[in-house]
């Protein structure tokens, strides 16, 4: 490793250690990388690379999926969605189980946030299952872990994200690409939820004792999980772009919210444009500070030194692959999804490339990879939201997690050995 490179990995690490701000420690590590390359204005470079980094159509449509995510959110969803799953498994015996990971998984593709599905769906489920004589901590884990299911169901910010650092990868079959691996990991865990209770024998039901009908849980839902038929139709049909779709999503949503479900008022919506600007903010800024890293990171040929490297540990693609998901394991322990997807796949992607990987596949994969990050220590950003709302610690999760990390880590492998679970449908549909 050469000195330029040694400098971008020192820097980014003291900084992420000092704790500071993960697109900060990004944007710093690489204005010392550039200083001391040479011959380059440093300034001019950064700010050339963050601004052509983010000059981008298909990035566009993130600010709208932020915002029609944020008004799905506000709008009355969650409760609509629960009394579905409920009428769909609460029948089962520990049927709350399975309404809540199935919820949560609605919940989590409508609004593309892990994190707004811990805290909405979390805040009743959590404490009604507690009620029904499941222990806090085991609801809490199976929260935590079922939210992030929704990243790998369309529409996903985080796979728009990966389309443009990959470049030349369709938004569309990244979509549905993702639709049957998001079910397979939600399925592994309601699972793993059983297998955490084998000798539950009761039927457990939602306040009242009573599944709610048909029609009044239909018509509840399905404006709701409309927004994820409208989008993709919309995309897979011709009709609109990704990033179209996005500003039809507002639209859907901002109807939904105000004129069907009314739990939107006019005066609501400057709080809601706030939100999702900070949001939408904070992502932008990330990806304009990736961009000037992976222009270093390039500079200094270091995706080749790793190619070269991972490939001298062994030239069997399956054990490439099991050495990468080792390591983005390792990462999604400290790092976030987003700056994860940013500062890795640049790297990674040229490895699994030229084993023969498609990079819709890879692009699945390492969101499946990273979405156990997201309900690990010490970043995990769902874990500590579903403490807070569980009003529980950490140290108590430990042992409700085990059973539903090892499901989730089986639904990884096989996203990762098995290509025609992810490829399958866009291929069928021609993209």
């Amino acid at each position: 490793m050469d000195t330029e490179a040694l400098i971008l990995l020192t820097g980014f690490v003291v900084l992420l250690l000092l704790n500071v701000p993960i697109a900060v420690c990004i944007g710093g590590a690489t204005v010392l990388t550039i200083h001391a390359i040479g011959g380059v204005p440093t300034g001019y470079v950064v700010a050339q690379r963050m601004s052509t980094g983010i000059a981008s159509f298909p990035l566009l449509a993130i600010p709208f999926f932020v915002l029609s995510g944020v008004l799905m959110g506000e709008g009355g969803m969650s409760r609509r969605l629960i009394d579905f799953a409920n009428f769909l498994v609460g029948g089962f015996r520990g049927g709350l189980c399975y309404v809540n990971t199935i919820t949560c998984m609605m919940f989590g593709a409508v609004s593309g946030s892990a994190s707004a599905a811990v805290s909405s769906i979390g805040g009743f489920m959590i404490p009604e299952m507690t009620r029904k004589g499941y222990e806090r901590e085991f609801s809490v884990a199976l929260t935590t872990t079922s939210a992030t299911t929704g990243l790998l169901i369309p529409p996903s910010n985080i796979m728009i994200v990966y389309a443009v650092v990959a470049s030349n990868v369709s938004v569309a079959a990244l979509f549905v690409g993702g639709i049957l691996p998001g079910i397979v990991i939600g399925s592994l865990i309601m699972f793993a939820a059983w297998f955490s209770n084998p000798f539950r024998t009761t039927v457990e039901s939602l306040d009242t004792g009573e599944r709610p009908s048909l029609w009044v849980a239909l018509f509840g839902a399905l404006p709701s999980m409309m927004l994820i038929v409208i989008v993709l139709g919309g995309i897979l049909g011709g009709v609109f772009s990704a990033t179209e779709a996005s500003a039809v999503a507002v639209a859907y949503a901002l109807f939904l919210g105000v004129v069907v479900y009314r739990e939107i008022k006019v005066s609501d919506l400057h709080r809601i444009l706030l939100k999702s600007v900070k949001t939408t903010s904070v992502v932008m800024f990330l990806i304009g500070a990736s961009q000037a890293m992976s222009w270093a990171l390039s500079f200094e040929q270091v995706p080749q030194a790793v190619s070269t490297a991972l490939l001298g540990i062994s030239d069997n693609p399956l054990v490439t692959l099991l050495i990468i998901n080792i390591l983005l394991l390792i990462v999604g322990t400290f790092m976030d999804m987003t700056p994860a997807v940013l500062i890795f796949t640049p790297i990674f992607l040229p490895v699994v490339m030229s084993s023969g990987m498609d990079p819709v596949h890879f692009g699945v994969l390492m969101i499946a990879n990273l979405c156990i990050g997201l309900c690990t220590p010490p970043v995990g950003t769902c874990l500590f939201i579903g403490c807070g709302v569980g009003g529980t610690t950490l140290a108590k999760l430990i042992r409700p997690l085990f059973p539903i990390f090892i499901a989730m880590f089986i639904g990884l492998m096989l996203i990762t050995y098995w290509p025609a679970l992810t490829l399958w449908l866009p291929r069928a549909l021609g993209l």
